[in-house]
This record gives C-alpha cells, sequence and structure tokens, in this order.
C-alpha cells in the first residue's frame, strides 16, 4: 500500500522539482525539456510529476511564481531600508541588480520565458505584478518628495527597460563583467535629469 503523503512530503518535492526544472528550463528552455526527463534528473518514476503538477506549463508558472516572489521580496526589503526618497531608490536599483546576477537562471525564466495561457496562473499573476509594483513604488516617493516629475508608473518603466536591457547585455557577453552597473549608473542619472521639476 502506497504511503500517504503529507503535506509537507507534498511541498517538499514540489520545491524539489520546481528547483531541477528551473536549472533545466534556462540551461535549455522550457520547450526542450520534458516532464521525463525532470523526473529522470530527481530519480522518480515517469509519471511521478504529474501527482504534483498538471503538466510542464504549470511546473513552469510555479518556477516563475516563486522567482517574481523572491525578487519582489528583495526590493521591498532595499525599499525598508532607512533613508530618504533618492537613497531607497538607489537601494532598490542596487538589489534590482544584484538579484538578477546572483540569481541568473531565476532571473531569465522571469523575464526572457514566455508563459503559455498566463491568464490561467492566477498565482504567477499575483507574483509578478507585486514585483512590478515594487519597481514603481519607490519612484512614486521620488515623485511625491519632489525630486522627479511624471507618473511614477511610466517612469519606473523606462527605469525597468533600462536596467534590464544593460543586465541581458551583461549576461550575453555585450558589456564586460561589471558593465551592467557602470552603464546604469551612467543612464539612470541622465534619464532622471530630464524628469526632474524645472525651477
Amino acid at each position: 500500500m502506497p504511503r500517504v503523503l503529507t503535506e509537507s512530503d507534498v511541498a517538499d518535492f514540489r520545491d524539489r522539482l520546481c528547483e531541477v526544472a528551473e536549472q533545466l528550463f534556462a540551461e535549455r528552455g522550457p520547450e526542450a525539456v520534458t516532464m521525463r526527463q525532470l523526473a529522470s534528473a530527481l530519480g522518480v518514476s515517469p509519471m511521478t510529476p504529474y501527482r504534483y503538477f498538471k503538466d510542464k506549463d504549470d511546473i513552469l508558472a510555479a518556477v516563475r511564481t516563486a522567482g517574481f516572489d523572491r525578487f519582489a521580496e528583495a526590493l521591498e526589503v532595499a525599499y525598508a531600508q532607512p533613508g530618504d526618497a533618492r537613497a531607497r531608490g538607489a537601494a532598490v536599483g542596487e538589489a534590482y541588480v544584484t538579484f538578477a546576477f546572483e540569481h541568473p537562471q531565476t532571473y531569465k525564466l522571469m523575464f526572457d520565458m514566455y508563459q503559455p495561457n498566463e491568464a490561467d496562473y492566477p498565482e504567477l499573476a499575483r507574483s509578478a505584478n507585486r514585483a512590478r509594483a515594487t519597481m514603481s513604488q519607490y519612484v512614486r516617493s521620488l515623485v511625491e518628495s519632489g525630486h522627479l516629475v511624471g507618473d511614477p508608473v511610466r517612469i519606473g518603466e523606462m527605469f525597468w527597460a533600462t536596467t534590464h536591457g544593460c543586465i541581458v547585455l551583461e549576461m550575453v557577453g555585450k558589456l564586460p563583467p561589471g558593465g551592467a552597473r557602470k552603464l546604469i549608473a551612467e543612464v539612470i542619472p541622465a534619464i532622471s535629469r530630464g524628469l526632474r521639476p524645472t525651477a
């Protein structure tokens, strides 16, 4: 008679499966990874993953959800640091870059991978929206304190696009190691100068 799985057993296996999936998805792309390969990497039968996830898209959504939540938490912790709006904004920017380079596989899956039927995964939508909100929250503080003028969400998207682009350029070898941080440190202030209140 099969052992009855506890909630802890289920959670532990799901976490292990997601950890293996994250690595394989990032290395090969989700389309090149099969459920059988995931099972083999864990040393379980080919049907075992189906006891925990509906299919491969379900696993990808779980991996990306966890990634967005960890990313958002890192930005939220940075934003909660003491200091004025500019200091907290700088802390959020540094936390963003640090997360990307300390967790490149996670970052790639979060932002560079397509999620089929994303609307079918409300937890993924929630975590992605949480991360997106953290990328405009600090900008809202800069606008409210008079350092910048404009729509905080739109400005946050501009900073996000710039930061992401620099990070990806370094990740694919188009910028030298450390080049993303250097370029971000030059471009973000240049953008900010155009968004400052006029005298």
